[in-house]
């Protein structure tokens, strides 16, 4: 039976699909999925396991950059429900069958503030039903019945709890740290010089979500199931969920432009490597070869509070670990241009920086500005946020990572976001051969050919 999440959501890709004139057997082709299976998305019977076939459908369909982002945030929440273990399941209660020492299992000790349980039957004489059952199940009964009464109070007091998103984060200009040029080329290596953190950073409790990958064809999470590690380091929270408790960080893209280009760098000739993938296989392939991300990494985090308790997000900062010389491969370039006329607003930071610091860039939308708003922004369990960083990389091979500080219930903490428990690495690419895929009957060719 669908959720009302998943009905909201569904009513979305409907609309959609409706307005784009297509039918499901071709959207469903174009999508690389059966059209029954279309059809249960649209009808709310099922929710996509990852989020990456849904943007494709959206794009498809023509949605707008702000549609996009309401896709996303419907598909989050009605993933999150149909996670959602049923209100008022029990635990099973598991009564042993003997006490080591050869004696039955005694009776559990009174919880102490909690009402007596009491079992009534026809008759309290030694014929009734309940004084024919033995100890062992009498207690099994009455263990299970006070766990049904403790669960509803549990999800009554959540209920509760209700906090609401603002409308949107302060406009304050960021500052660039004094030593935020850019560095020189490097002739041989540089090691990176992080800022340290305000607190120390014992590793924590992850707060991250898992995609369920498709199964790329090579035997790697594709990049647009796979999601980031965001772990809590420091402050009052120690992960966990509701009041007090930090927020979760997904990397729902590695590249949000997609299906636009990307490079990667490789150590191999272009004789030696397959055609391209579909997108979401992409990091996977060139993974495949060793090959390492270059010149631009348009990450997308959506972070998403794990009750209805407002989370606010302070601030996110870049941590540099190594800075060294740009990789001597040949850069393969993944697609050509999509020319959408939609740039959402991102955050952007050029890795070659002293201190890389993230500023707010505004987006376009056709002709319409859209607004820079920089941090703080608030998020709840229904209400998330997408942030699109654009983190770019010239005359360095640069692995780094990012510092999400965030404050709830007078607990307040930093996570750290990497690449599942990795740092993120980013070379440049500059004067690298450079080779784009002519399609179908054709191999590789270096850019810019006619």
């Amino acid at each position: 039976m669908a959720t009302p999440e998943a009905e909201h959501f569904a009513a979305l890709l409907k609309e959609l699909k409706d307005r784009s004139g297509r039918s499901y057997g071709v959207l469903a082709g174009r999508l690389h999925v059966s059209t029954s299976t279309l059809h249960r998305y649209c009808n709310g019977d099922a929710v996509p396991n990852e989020f990456a076939p849904v943007e494709r459908f959206a794009r498809l369909c023509g949605a707008s950059g702000d549609e996009l982002v309401e896709v996303h945030r419907r598909w989050i929440v009605a993933d999150a429900a149909r996670r959602r273990p049923p209100a008022g399941a029990a635990e099973p209660v598991v009564v042993p069958d003997a006490v080591p020492g050869g004696g039955e299992a005694s009776e559990p000790p009174p919880v102490s503030g909690e009402p007596e349980l009491s079992v009534t039957s026809g008759g309290a004489g030694p014929g009734s039903r309940w004084s024919r059952l033995s100890r062992r199940t009498r207690v099994l009964i009455a263990a299970a019945g006070v766990a049904a009464l403790l669960v509803p109070g549990t999800v009554v007091a959540v209920d509760l709890v209700g906090a609401g998103k603002d409308g949107g984060g302060s406009a304050a200009d960021r500052v660039e740290d004094a030593g935020g040029d850019l560095a020189a080329a490097p002739e041989g290596s540089a090691p990176g010089t992080p800022r340290p953190s305000a607190s120390p950073s014992p590793s924590g409790s992850s707060a991250s979500a898992s995609g369920a990958p498709s199964g790329p064809p090579y035997g790697k999470p594709s990049a647009g199931a796979g999601s980031g590690s965001g772990q809590s380091q420091s402050g009052g929270g120690s992960g966990g969920t509701g009041l007090g408790a930090p927020p979760t960080v997904t990397i729902s893209s590695y590249n949000w432009e997609e299906p636009c280009g990307q490079h990667y760098l490789v150590n191999q000739g272009p004789d030696k490597l397959d055609p391209p993938p579909a997108p979401q296989d992409r990091r996977a392939w060139a993974e495949s070869y060793g090959g390492v991300e270059a010149g631009n990494a348009l990450l997308q985090l959506t972070v998403q509070g794990t009750s209805r308790e407002a989370v606010v997000l302070k601030g996110m900062n870049v941590r540099v670990l190594s800075r060294n010389a740009p990789l001597p491969w040949s850069a393969y370039k993944m697609g050509n241009g999509c020319g959408s006329g939609i740039t959402p607003q991102t955050f952007a930071a050029h890795l070659d920086a002293g201190h890389p610091t993230l500023r707010p860039v505004p987006g376009t939308q056709g002709d319409v500005e859209v607004p820079a708003v920089d941090f703080p922004y608030k998020v709840t369990s229904e209400d998330v946020e997408v942030f699109n960083l654009d983190m770019e990389a010239v005359n360095y091979d640069v692995t780094w990572f990012l510092e999400l500080e965030w404050s709830s219930g007078g607990n307040e903490g930093t996570l750290r976001i990497d690449d599942h428990g990795k740092p993120f690495r980013l070379s440049g690419m500059k004067g690298r051969p450079e080779y784009v895929h002519g399609g179908p009957g054709y191999g590789w060719e270096p850019a810019g050919q006619p």
